[in-house]
Formats: C-alpha cells, structure tokens, sequence
C-alpha cells in the first residue's frame, strides 16, 4: 500500500513538474523553471523511495534530496519578489491621506 502511494504522489509531482515546465517554456520566466525543477525532483525522489529497500524518508540522502528541492522553490519566490522590487522602482504614486471623514474634499 505505502508503494502504491508513493508511486501516485510521484506522478503528481511529475505532472506538475511538467505544468510548469511549459509555463517557463511560454514565459521563459525562471520562477516556473525553479519549481518545474523542484516537481521533478521531489518526483524522482518519491520515485527511489518506492523503489529501494529503505524506504525511510528520514535517511540522509534523501532528506538532504527534499530539502534542496525545498530551498528551490524558496529560490524561486525569493527571486521573484527581488526582481518585481527593482522593476517598480520610481513608478508608483505616493498615496494621498483621506481626511478623518474619508471624504477628497474634506467634508
């Protein structure tokens, strides 16, 4: 049963490993490459669990294997905000404060 299992959250990962592979591939924006990675990783990995003998997740390699798929896609979402912080640079408006009453004209 716990194959049978890995085996289906081994395909979902896959699968989205693949979605946003064709993201990136449309966008060729590296967030979607960073977390198509990651999928195809945690994938692969779940893939050797199903397979080998030990089939712990808590062995070295392979917590060392999801963790640097994790830290991926931290990658991703921090780089992501990094270049969105520097490409609105000297863009935005300064908001106006409303009066206490809510109201532009001071009501």
């Amino acid at each position: 049963m716990y194959q049978l299992l890995q085996g289906g959250t081994a395909m979902a990962a896959l699968v989205a490993g693949l979605f946003f592979l064709r993201f990136w591939r449309d966008t060729r924006d590296r967030f979607f490459l960073f977390f198509a990675v990651s999928f195809c990783i945690d994938g692969l990995l779940r893939v050797a669990l199903g397979l080998t003998a030990i089939s712990e997740e808590a062995e070295p390699f392979f917590y060392l294997v999801r963790l640097f798929s994790f830290l991926l896609i931290l990658a991703a979402i921090v780089d992501k905000n990094r270049a969105r912080g520097t490409r609105n640079v000297g863009r935005g408006k300064s908001r106006q404060r409303l009066p206490a009453g809510g109201d532009r004209a001071g009501r």
